[in-house]
């Protein structure tokens, strides 16, 4: 299992940024997907995740209306669409797979970092 964070970077506060996860060697398909999240000095969080089909989505309360999780099967790419980002966004995000609500992953990849500052 391969997992491939890109996309983060600084933005000022109300910024929007996209995050993709490029996902190889399992059947991406076939999966939920998740975004989970540390912040600086803080555990994991999960952020969002989606179901093999897309059809039902989680958010956790902090980012709901904010953030959009999405995914395509056929590019075995995971992305979450970040708008109106708030300091407290600022963490490192990383997809994974088989994720807790605690936000522990059996695969996670190598993360990618936010940081919203003005």
């Amino acid at each position: 299992v391969q997992l491939v964070e890109s996309g983060g970077g600084l933005v000022q506060p109300g910024g929007s940024l996209r995050l993709s996860c490029a996902a190889s060697g399992f059947t991406f398909s076939g999966y939920p997907m998740s975004w989970v999240r540390q912040a600086p000095g803080k555990g994991l969080e999960l952020v969002s995740q989606i179901t093999a089909s897309s059809r039902t989505t989680y958010y956790t309360d902090s980012v709901k209306g904010r953030f959009t999780i999405s995914r395509d099967n056929a590019k075995n790419t995971l992305y979450l669409q970040m708008d109106s980002l708030k300091t407290e966004d600022t963490a490192v995000y990383y997809c994974g797979s088989d994720c807790s609500t605690g936000g522990y992953c059996e695969h996670k990849g190598q993360g990618t970092q936010v940081t919203v500052s003005s």
